[in-house]
């Protein structure tokens, strides 16, 4: 039986849409993302949608309110886990806002990165696969499926319709 961990990872962008806020995963020894770059994001609760919980995660992660969302995608991650758990992730683009955002967080420190420099930071090498479709102009959300196993994708599919 497939039961997913269901998540939303939102890409937050600058006014000037040059730039994006990220999480510098540097807070705790123990996180299974340390020393990588990532969006924003978390597990959803039993009692919320997804737009719901991008909001919270946004609000607690970041400090900010998302006014303007856009889905770009859903991505099925297989064996992504830390235990080999498999994640169904929901993924944003926020481009409006309101509130400043922190500095840190729980997880580690935020800054905003050039959008033309995002392959040169640490990150999870599925990311590379998915970013460009985040952030490009195409208005189809992409659906896509990234087996992982040992920390690393075996494979990478996707469609829009």
């Amino acid at each position: 039986m497939y039961m997913p961990i269901i998540g939303t990872l939102g890409y937050i962008v600058s006014p000037d849409r040059t730039q994006t806020l990220l999480v510098h995963r540097n807070a705790r020894a123990s996180d299974q993302h340390l020393g990588k770059y990532n969006g924003l994001g978390g597990k959803m609760r039993a009692d919320e949608d997804v737009m719901t919980c991008l909001r919270r995660e946004i609000r607690e992660e970041a400090g900010l309110e998302c006014t303007e969302v856009q889905l770009r995608g859903t991505i099925n991650w297989t064996g992504f886990g830390p235990e080999g758990e498999n994640w169904l992730g929901f993924v944003f683009l926020i481009t409006a806002f309101t509130g400043i955002p922190k500095a840190k967080n729980e997880e580690g420190d935020l800054a905003w990165h050039a959008l033309a420099t995002l392959d040169a930071l640490p990150m999870w090498e599925g990311d590379r696969y998915f970013l460009p479709l985040v952030f490009d102009e195409d208005p189809r959300p992409f659906h896509g499926y990234m087996p992982y196993a040992d920390g690393r994708p075996l494979a990478w599919e996707y469609i829009r319709i």
